[in-house]
């Protein structure tokens, strides 16, 4: 048993995400969520299929500074994950795509979890036949890399 279960045994997680989806679409679909689950975290893990498409940074980072703020508004505690791109965008476009994140934590004072893939993108074992997404051998690395992070957020016992 992982030490956030150990700590909050009426712990009970909802993944929200959708495959493909764009910070507009997390955007849009963020107020119902925020309304039907209450949540008390949320964990952001959006932009990377923003920046595999090239969409310009500003539209990213407007989106993702509009679902932080929801989440902060709502009560929640944020973590934002980091999302890189791979080198072949050009390092300007990489660069500044990964400086959204780093800016947004600081302007909002959320956690910024580091890219959580970094060790499994790696990995051919861990991935799925697109190269971009985990598959469900990785799942419990990623539970383990990403517990500290939600362990901080939790008051002291």
């Amino acid at each position: 048993m992982h030490l956030l279960q150990q700590r909050q045994p009426d712990l009970r997680l909802i993944n929200a995400s959708i495959s493909g989806e764009t910070t507009d679409g997390g955007l849009r679909r963020l107020p119902g969520l925020l309304t039907r689950h209450q949540p008390d975290w949320i964990f952001v893990e959006l932009g990377g299929n923003d920046g595999l498409r090239g969409f310009p940074l500003t539209l990213t980072e407007q989106n993702l500074e509009q679902i932080v703020a929801l989440g902060l508004d709502s009560g929640s505690q944020v973590l934002l994950s980091e999302i890189l791109l791979p080198p072949n965008y050009g390092r300007r476009y990489t660069e500044a795509f990964q400086g959204i994140f780093e800016q947004l934590s600081d302007r909002h004072q959320v956690q910024l979890v580091p890219f959580f893939m970094r060790d499994i993108a790696i990995d051919p074992e861990l991935m799925q036949a697109d190269g971009i997404h985990p598959n469900q051998s990785a799942q419990p690395l990623i539970a383990d890399t990403l517990e500290p992070w939600f362990l901080k957020t939790l008051p002291a016992q």
